[in-house]
Formats: C-alpha cells, structure tokens, sequence
C-alpha cells in the first residue's frame, strides 16, 4: 500500500518540477533572478556575545514581492535570533534546528529592479564562511497563503571576512588576526630536517633499528602464510601488486626452516609481548634473507604488513615498478591502547558507501581499530531496517516541509527543499547489503564497527519516522499496531531547545513502546552482523545532551514520577532511561558504550555527577568534554569506570584547523590542529589541554581538580577521534577534515608514551614537546603526505598556507610542515608547481602570492603577502 508521506513527496515534486506558471504566481526562470547577497557585520555588538548580519535581496524579475506572497528559507549554523530593535522590512525566524526562514512585513515592497536590506541580530559569534546560511530557497504564496512554488536561490554570494569584527568573537577573544604574516612568526619554530631523521613508520613502534642493506623484493617472493591468516596474506599481495604492477603467490604453510628466504615472505603468529603487550603485536624483519611478520594474533601481522607498506618508496606509489627495494630492518612493536577509534558521522550528512570504505581503508593504514559509526540522528537515519520501513523512507529523506510539526524531516545544513537533490547530502542510505557490506570491509581489516542508536535525544529522525508509522496505522484501524513503536507522549507540552536547536528531538522514556522500539533496532542490526559472518557485541547509545525543561509538561512522564518518587526530579528521567535500558541490552550479551551523560546523574542545580550505579557494569562512557568540565574524564575513571576519552582540545577532526574564515569547521570546542592531535597525554591531560576557544590559557581551571589517580590508569580503555559532519559535505570535505590529523591521532593512540608526557616543568615539558612535534610534522610533509596523493585514486588531504613577510624588500617565507615545497609569483598569477620556487630570501616588490606544495605536486590555498 502507498504511504500516504510518500504520496505529499511526489506531489511537492510535481510542484517544484512544474515550477509556477499559474495565475498569481512567478515563473522558476524569473524567481531565480531574484538575488541575494548576506554580510557579516560585525562580532562586536552590544550585549557581549552578539552578531549582526544582513541579507540584500536585488529583485531582478518581474514578479513583485510583498508582505504575504513569499518567504524565504535557509539553513545556519544554529544560533538564538534576538529581537530586532530598529525595525526591518523582513524578520528573521528561527524555526527548528538550524532551519529557519525569513518573513517579510506587512508593509513589504520589492519592485522589479529594486534592491532591499535585511539586518538581523543573534546570539555567539559568526567567524566562518561555513556558518553563513546556506540552502536558500524561497517559498511563494497565493492570495490565501497557501504554499505555492518553491524555487532554490540561484544567485547567492556569502561576502568575505576581512575585518577584526568579523574574524574575532568578541573583545574577549585573545587570537591573532590570521595572515601571512602571523603565520611566518608562527612557523619560525620549525625546522628542515634530513631525510635520515624522518620517521620510517607512523604511528611510530616501539623499536625499529635499520640495518646496512637492501632487500629486493619481487614477484618472485613468494608469499608464506601460516593457517588462519589467508586474509592477511591475500590484503598484502593485493597492495604489492598495487606498487608493483605484477602478481603475487601466495602459499598455505611455511617454508621447510619456517623462516623466510631470499625468495619468500612468511606471514606467521606467535608467542610475542612487547613492552608487555601480547595483543596485536608484532615483529618485522628484513634482511638478506627476505621478509618476516611474525604476530601475536592475526591483527598483529596485519599491522606488521601495515608497517612494511610504509617502508616502501614514496616512487613506488607514484609510479609501479616490477621491484620494490627495501632497506633492511628490525621492528618490534604493539599498541600503547587496545581501543583506537575514529567516531563516524554520516547522519547529519550522508557518506556513501565507498567513502566510508575509503576512511576504513586510513584508519586500517594508521592502526586504528574501532569504527563507531554514527547512523542516526536528528537529521537522518541511514540504515535499512527490517519491519520499519518509515525509518528510510521519511528518516533518510529531508525536503521542504509545511513546519516542524509534520511527520518529515525538514532541511538540514543546506540540503535544500528537494530530496535527493544532487551535489546535496542531505538525504539517503545504506540498504541492509550496503552495511553487511560495509562491515565485511571492516572486520578484513580488523577494525570493529559500534553502530550507535542515540536516545533519549538526538532523535528526531526516529520520531517523525515513527509518527508517519502511527499515521498510516490509525488510517488503516490498526491502533495497537500503530503505537508498538511509537516514541513521544502526544500530550507533551514541555518547552526545551537542544544544543543543535531543536524543540522535539527527545522520546518519551515513560512509555513502554521506546524500549520495544530500541530492542527492534538492536535485534535487527544484530542480525546484520550475523548476516556479515559476524557477532555484534558492543553497543552504542548515544545518551548526549538531553536540554534542560525535557519531559517537565508531559502527563506519561508525571503519572511515571507519581509511580517511581525516588525519581524525584524530571532531571532525573534520562538516568531511569538508561537504568532501564541497560539490562536489555546486557540480555543481549552487549557492552554498552556511551557519551559520558550515561554515567552521570544531575544535581537539583543541573551539576552533572559520577553515578555509582553502573560503574560495575558493562558501561563505557566517552568523554568530549574537558574544557567546560575540564577532570570530568580522571573523575569518571577514578569512579572505577572504564573510559574513552575523545577530548574536544585535542581529537575533535570537525574542529577547524584555525581562525581563518575561510577554513571549513566548527570551533566552539577551540581550534585543533594536527600537533593537537600528537600532542596528547592521556594520564596527565591538563599537560597538554592549552587554551579554550578564545585562546585564554586554561591553567587556572585546574587548580583543585582531580588528577588521575596511578591505579586508575586501567580504567582508560583507550581514546577516539571524532567527525561530526555539520560541515561536512561529500568525500573531499570528509578526507580534507581527517587527514593529516588521523596522522598525530595514531601517534596518540598507538606508539609508545612519550618522555613528555610526565615531565612536569612547563618550559622543559614545552622544549621537548617542540623538538618532538618537529620531527613528526617534517615526516608528515616529506614522506608521508605524498604517498596519500596516490593510494586508493588519491585523498583529499590539507596543505597548510606558507607564512611570508616582505622585510626591507625582501621575501621571507616559510610553513608548518617543513619539507613542502614553497612557490611564488609576483605578476598576480597563482603559483603553481612550475613557478620559482622559494629556498632563501628574495627580493620582490607589489603583491606576492605563495602557495605550499608536496613531493606529488598537492598545494595548499593562497596566501598573500605585499611588498611596499
């Protein structure tokens, strides 16, 4: 039967393919030369914490706008709209999330030709060019106000940053203005090193001791593997041949000493510890007698094969060649923690199924073993799941809806009013064989995908998916049918908006229906995994940033604290939730995983709390937050939890890389760079947590909170980087985000604590940390970044801008990665691969522009700097 949702979706596509033609309305051709511009006005407004933007809409068409036949609808990066104080001819609306619209007066007037301002008002600053609105589309009305034609903005310009107000948040925020000049002062720290000095492997093992030698390995070594790991054997002479150009043969059994010879490679496991870990360990060698992988599991001679792809020549992965010449060496290595984690997010905007099987590929190349991917959410729900079909048709769908209390999903981050609008990702998923898929791909390369079910919020997607489910049920009489699944309390009254802004993204947890909803999802992608060869035994439940005011008005939530008055408080709920759920999930044989709320309780006053009750349980709460509460993570794992810790300073990937307005990211959680990501002590984190996000030096909020406790060590069950993907659209954007900083991750979750790491002098710890981070960010740009140009098609990782002064008529330049090349041109031209090329001051006059470049010929964006 037709699903009355999927019948209103092709009749809005009627409507927007017809465009408007009809008697009192514009034709699509006219309303796209209705255009607009938007400007940031300023950060510096009056009270603290305030913007100022305008939209200019320029009506080039001949169709009249006024008070009633048109509004505007867009997506920005969500932010409290203030009350306008000086009236303005239109009034911006914040609807839900980060949708809002923009409703004319009733006295509005745009003729053909004319041009109008809009100023508008709102709470946090706006610094980056990603935080601009996005997705515009206006929505006409006919003469009794009903939706008409929808036509997407087509000439739409975002103004640039160039002022202090517009590049700083605020008296307050203590950073520099960025430019080529700041950079410069900044890179001075940095030098060139020799290529004798470069890491030979990251993240780096625990020994490595080259020798005086070269192994020439061919076609003709054959490939040794011991029974269990054809796997193995199979994944590295796929890659040889990759570097090669020739085929290799592989072999069941070892050879007749059980070692390799001059024409083998011998893949095998056993009885290996190193710096006392027997779990994923290996050892390499090479010599004259060819190429050992010994591994105390299979994993361990998977990332001993890991290992021995980065040995080989960066010309090797430019151009095959039938040998590939290795030097000879000895590597003994196994990782610091067992749980390396990259959290994936593909709900708010959806990756396909190659891309992720592309970060798989990185993450299995960097020795990171867990995958926690992040399938839904307010805006989208990405896997196909048996008995609820609404979960993909209106969960996996975003388009223009008539408000938010409608069952669909309304535009998010500038997917626009069209469902599977192309170059849009929006909208979208994975069928059960795209995951099973995807999971095979995973488990090959020995990470373990957590699929995550976020409740009791962040679950808008579920519910209008949900209520659609409802809606056809009771249409069709089948009232009990229709609430078995059903996720609110209609009769909820209460008042909330999220840290995303939404009004109602939070289930009902007094309603048995939620529970039995969240088994069936459990259950159904359990059989996934089994359908995958695979046991799925760890759970992800999301549990983060249930708004204050949640379930204060709902009648089910009342009649539930009534019946339970040790709940006592509505704050309360979201710990009875997990309390309840827990042993379902524990029926099941899973370890629940969770953000850090999941193992907190709230104070009368909103003080979040170490709760008792489930620290001997399989519980393993994730911590973000270590600047707003910054010994929340030692606390936990003084408390006897085991913890992850995913610190915002240091491993957050959608943080933006600095203040430059032109680079993508978020950044209420600071800016994180590659070094952040390497420079990371997990035992002594105040050493390494800096500044927050104004750059205020955060050694003061230290003072009389909990250090981790020696015995406490143990609980940390190891770190997780995190891409959420607000800003992130489509694979480029995704690869520039994590990569290099996937790189110092690794160093930070796999290689061996660093000296550092419990120096306690400040300025020797700071030495240390510059002379340290000055070799890995040379081996990044020199050996290790290029190889990436070529692997898998090429990714799209990030070169930093050169710094450059022009001192005395001479330029001086220089960049944070040292070993990229540095090029300019004085005549205007951007520079390219064939342009001089900067080795030493020079003299130069007007203005200069520089880009960075690697050895495969990738460059960064522009930088500017003038000669007087």
């Amino acid at each position: 039967m037709k699903k009355i949702v999927l019948f209103q979706l092709v009749v809005l596509s009627i409507i927007l393919l017809a465009g408007c033609g009809q008697s009192g309305g514009v034709s699509k051709e006219q309303a796209e030369k209705i255009g607009i511009s938007w400007k940031l006005v300023s950060n510096f407004v009056e009270p603290a914490g305030t913007f100022e933007a305008k939209f200019t809409i320029r009506n080039g068409s001949d169709f009249t706008m006024d008070g009633s036949n048109w509004a505007l609808f867009f997506n920005m990066s969500p932010r409290p709209i203030q009350t306008n104080k000086t009236p303005q001819p239109a009034t911006v609306e914040h609807i839900n999330g980060d949708w809002y619209k923009m409703v004319p007066s009733k006295d509005f007037k745009l003729n053909s030709g004319d041009s109008i301002v809009i100023n508008y008002r709102g709470t946090d600053a706006v610094i980056k060019e990603t935080d601009a609105p996005l997705g515009l589309y206006f929505v006409f009305y006919d003469k009794e106000g009903k939706e008409k034609d929808i036509v997407q903005v087509a000439d739409y310009s975002i103004e640039p940053f160039t002022t202090k107000e517009q590049i700083l948040r605020g008296k307050n925020d203590r950073r520099q203005i960025p430019t080529a000049e700041t950079r410069y002062k900044d890179n001075l720290a940095f030098t060139k090193i020799g290529a004798e000095q470069l890491l030979k492997i990251i993240p780096s093992p625990v020994k490595i001791n080259a020798g005086s030698g070269t192994f020439a390995l061919s076609s003709k070594s054959h490939i040794f593997y011991q029974e269990g790991l054809e796997n193995e054997a199979r994944f590295m002479a796929a890659k040889l041949k990759t570097l090669s150009g020739t085929d290799f043969t592989i072999k069941n059994g070892l050879p007749a000493n059980g070692t390799a010879d001059s024409s083998a490679i011998v893949l095998r496991t056993d009885k290996i510890t190193v710096n006392g870990i027997a779990k994923e360990a290996y050892h390499l060698g090479i010599d004259q007698k060819g190429i050992t992988i010994s591994g105390s599991d299979a994993a361990g001679v998977f990332y001993g094969i890991q290992s021995l792809l980065q040995l080989v020549p960066t010309a090797n992965y430019q151009k095959a060649g039938n040998t590939i010449n290795l030097g000879y060496v000895q590597v003994e290595d196994a990782p610091r923690f067992h749980f390396r984690s990259l959290h994936l997010d593909v709900a708010r905007n959806f990756q396909t199924k190659e891309s992720v099987k592309r970060i798989l590929d990185l993450l299995a190349s960097y020795k990171v073993n867990h995958l926690l991917f992040y399938i839904t959410e307010d805006e989208g729900w990405r896997v196909e799941i048996d008995g609820l079909p609404e979960l993909t048709e209106i969960g996996s769908q975003r388009s223009h809806t008539a408000g938010m209390n409608v069952s669909a999903l309304h535009p998010s981050y500038g997917s626009g009013p069209v469902a599977n609008d192309e170059g849009k990702y929006g909208s979208s998923h994975y069928t059960k064989a795209d995951f099973i898929e995807i999971l095979k791909y995973a488990n090959e390369r020995h990470i373990k995908v957590i699929p995550e079910l976020n409740f009791p919020g962040h679950a808008l997607a579920a519910i209008k998916s949900m209520e659609a489910r409802y809606d056809r049920l009771m249409k069709e009489g089948k009232e009990k049918e229709a609430n078995e699944y059903r996720l609110i309390d209609p009769e909820d009254k209460s008042v909330y908006i999220s840290a995303q802004g939404y009004k109602n993204n939070v289930v009902s947890v007094a309603r048995e229906s939620t529970y039995h909803f969240y088994e069936k999802v459990v259950d159904e992608i359990a059989k996934l995994y089994k359908q995958a060869g695979l046991t799925m035994d760890t759970f992800h439940t999301g549990g983060d940033e249930v708004a204050e005011g949640v379930w204060t008005k709902s009648p089910m939530a009342a009649k539930l604290m009534k019946e339970n008055p040790n709940i006592k408080d509505a704050k309360n709920l979201q710990s009875y939730f997990f309390g309840k759920l827990l042993p379902r999930l524990e029926k099941r044989n899973l370890k629940v995983h969770g953000w850090e709320e999941v193992a907190l309780t709230k104070t009368p006053e909103g003080i979040y709390l170490p709760n008792p009750e489930f620290a001997k349980r399989p519980v393993v709460p994730y911590i973000w937050n270590n600047i707003f509460d910054v010994d929340l993570g030692n606390r936990l794992a003084n408390a006897g939890y085991q913890v992850v810790f995913c610190n915002v300073t240091n491993f957050y990937f959608d943080m933006s890389y600095n203040n430059d307005p032109k680079e993508p990211g978020l950044y209420w959680g600071g800016f994180v760079d590659t070094r952040d990501n390497w420079a990371f002590a997990p035992f002594n984190m105040f050493r390494t947590t800096e500044e927050n996000a104004l750059g205020k030096p955060l050694k003061e909020e230290f003072v009389g909170k909990q250090l981790l406790k020696p015995e406490a060590r143990k609980n940390v069950l190891g770190i997780e980087a995190q891409l959420w993907s607000e800003t992130i659209k489509g694979r480029d954007m995704m690869e520039y985000s994590v990569l290099p900083k996937l790189l110092g991750f690794s160093e930070s979750a796999w290689s061996p604590e660093r000296k550092w790491e419990n120096v306690a002098d400040a300025a020797a710890r700071g030495k240390m940390i510059m002379e340290g981070w000055n070799i890995f960010a040379n081996s990044i740009a020199q050996k290790h970044l290029p190889r990436l140009k070529y692997v898998n098609g090429g990714y799209n990782y990030r070169l930093p801008m050169p710094g450059a002064v022009v001192e005395n008529g001479m330029l001086k330049a220089n960049v944070e990665l040292p070993g990229l090349d540095i090029r300019y041109t004085t005549d205007g031209s951007e520079p390219t691969t064939t342009s001089p090329a900067y080795a030493a001051p020079v003299k130069v006059s007007g203005t200069v522009k520089l880009k960075s470049f690697d050895l495969a010929g990738r460059s960064s964006r522009t930088s500017v700097v003038t000669a007087n």
